[in-house]
């Protein structure tokens, strides 16, 4: 019996040795299964993933404008890209047990406002042609050829579709480069390309077209982004230099000469996180700015000093400082004396002014003031200078414009963090009273003058009328504009 032992024991120990050592090698092969497969999907993932960009604190001079790029990356949009090129990912195995080219987003054409295309790798840009060339893998086209997409970079796509002076950027790629594409220039920034045209030059597209997406897109970048603007217009640029400044350490480049820059990545077009114009939705951009932001952002450009309404009240002599803004043609205040009058007697400091093309004396004085009041126009937009918590009484004229009152004005100044308040005139207030009789459509029916067409609206509504205020009407708008103003004091 004890033979028998001691024969089962050796048996035992030769076995466990055997088994330990299989279970050994098992476990390494699972290891390294399980590596390379992590590997692989952390490779796969990365080249989906956009890199994150910080927001340079220093570009605000001290403003609380977000530090960091959200960890939101929420799409523009809800409908898939238009167009897409195909970048080939290695390990991932097709039907034939060959490797399967995954569909990487190029353009985004989904938004309503705004096309853009992201190019990273070898692009080059030629200025006079604007043609931009983008090095991308072997495609996948029966041709073997590369494929090309076209857009206006400006950002209201409907007025550059109907031939508002918006130049077409092309973005093509190739799997090789001629003569004629040979780096003139190397950059070691990131490019973004972007139109002026359209109907830039009215002071509001000139911030709802153009600046607000262009800081939309542009301030993640830090300053380190090199600015090259399509349809040049040297005057437009001047007025707006201080704004480019702020959101670039680089001199601007234009579409005029033979040079060809070369990027390792290139943005083309402008971020429009709303389809809605002079606004943002934070849901939907990708580091979460608001029109807050862009409103401090603003200030900050021309060194803006008010942040808050004055502290009316505490000293006998301080007065609540009211700027009215006029207009010289179109919507004019035709009694703008009786009501300076009757705002003094209010108790406001009145500045009554039309607006200076000089955006940065101008800025300064809104920046001034507690409340600023106007007739609907493009000379309201000057409200993104004014402290946050004033006061905005916009007056709308005669004609069922409720929405372009709000979708212009009222939604953004509650953006911006901003009171607001809506005067909208009657018949009697309006001198369309004197070019038309009572029984006309614009005082019976003007929602059928709108369905004429923009023509017949715009002939009416914004250039053939004026203003006359009621001033007894219009006076307790004063009144509860200075309590908004002490009850902002009291919070």
């Amino acid at each position: 019996m004890a033979k028998v032992f001691r024969s089962l024991n050796r048996v035992n120990t030769r076995n466990c040795s055997v088994g330990l050592l299989a279970a050994f090698i098992l476990v390494s092969l699972m290891y390294v299964t399980m590596s390379r497969t992590n590997t692989m999907r952390v490779s796969m993932g990365k080249s989906q993933l956009p890199p994150v960009s910080k927001v340079n604190a220093s570009m605000t001079s001290g403003d609380s404008i977000r530090q960091e790029a959200s960890a939101k990356a929420a799409e523009i949009g809800k409908s898939s890209p238009v167009v897409h090129v195909e970048i080939p990912v290695k390990g991932s195995p097709d039907e034939s047990g060959g490797t399967k080219a995954e569909k990487k987003p190029m353009c985004d054409r989904s938004n309503s406002k705004s096309d853009i295309c992201e190019a990273d790798g070898d692009v080059r840009i030629i200025g006079k042609d604007t043609r931009m060339v983008f090095v991308a893998p072997p495609q996948s086209n029966d041709n073997g050829e590369g494929e090309s997409w076209t857009i206006k970079p400006y950002a209201r796509k409907w007025a550059a579709d109907s031939g508002a002076r918006v130049r077409e950027v092309t973005l093509k790629s190739v799997h090789g480069y001629g003569e004629d594409t040979r780096c003139s220039v190397n950059h070691t920034v990131p490019a973004l390309v972007f139109a002026i045209g359209g109907w830039t030059g009215n002071f509001f597209h000139d911030f709802a077209d153009v600046l607000v997406p262009l800081f939309e897109t542009a301030y993640p970048f830090g300053g380190e982004v090199q600015f090259l603007i399509a349809n040049m217009n040297p005057p437009w640029m001047d007025k707006y230099r201080p704004f480019f400044q702020k959101l670039s350490r680089y001199e601007i480049e234009y579409d005029n000469d033979d040079a060809v820059r070369c990027f390792k990545h290139v943005t083309l077009g402008l971020r429009c996180s709303s389809v809605e114009d002079f606004q943002m939705e934070p849901s939907k951009s990708p580091h979460g700015y608001t029109m807050f932001d862009f409103a401090k952002f603003a200030r900050s450009v021309f060194s803006l000093e008010s942040e808050h309404p004055s502290r009316v009240g505490e000293q006998s002599d301080k007065k609540p400082r009211l700027m009215i803004i006029t207009r010289a043609r179109t919507r004019r205040l035709v009694n703008a004396e009786e009501i300076v009058q009757m705002a003094a007697e209010v108790g406001y400091e009145v500045v009554i002014t039309e607006a200076d093309p000089d955006v940065s004396k101008f800025s300064r004085i809104v920046n001034s003031c507690d409340v600023l009041m106007g007739v609907h126009g493009s000379a309201l937009t000057n409200m993104i200078f004014l402290p946050t918590d004033a006061v905005v009484i916009q007056v709308v004229p005669w004609g069922n414009m409720d929405w372009a009152a709000g979708h212009h004005f009222r939604d953004p100044s509650k953006q911006m963090k901003l009171k607001y308040l809506e005067y909208s005139i009657n018949e009697e207030e309006t001198t369309l009273s004197e070019l038309y009789p009572r029984d006309h459509a614009v005082f019976k029916d003007p929602l059928s003058l709108h369905r004429q067409g923009w023509a017949t609206y715009a002939r009416i509504f914004l250039r053939e009328q004026n203003v006359r205020l009621n001033v007894t009407r219009f006076r307790p708008f004063l009144e509860r504009a200075l309590g908004l103003l002490h009850q902002e004091q009291r919070e």
